[in-house]
């Protein structure tokens, strides 16, 4: 994240959220963890997600440094994402937001 974009945010919570809060960000860090997926693996794997909302929020993930992307020059183009080495850092992040929704679902019922 560049000094610009840091000195936006009020606090910590603040930064964090922009980064994972994203309709669909967190979801797709969870899908990543220590795997690389194609774009329409994640498409499969995230199937409420428009084409345009997910290439958006792939973009974002990507400009913030969460993600990477690796696009093969063949036909038809072959693109690749994986976590990068401060999107790892956030991924014990997703697991406790994953563990605490799976607590709350299991209290409803």
């Amino acid at each position: 994240m560049d000094l610009e974009k840091a000195t936006t945010f009020n606090c910590p919570v603040e930064a964090t959220m922009q980064i994972i809060g994203g309709k669909y960000k967190a979801i797709i860090v969870y899908e990543l963890i220590d795997k690389t997926l194609r774009y329409s693996e994640l498409q499969r794997l995230i199937p409420k997600a428009t084409p345009r909302m997910l290439t958006r929020q792939l973009k974002e993930l990507e400009s913030d440094g969460i993600i990477s992307r690796v696009v093969y020059p063949v036909v038809p183009p072959k693109t690749e994402y994986s976590l990068t080495e401060l999107g790892n850092s956030i991924v014990p992040i997703v697991v406790a937001l994953c563990d605490w929704g799976e607590q709350y679902l299991d209290n409803l019922n």
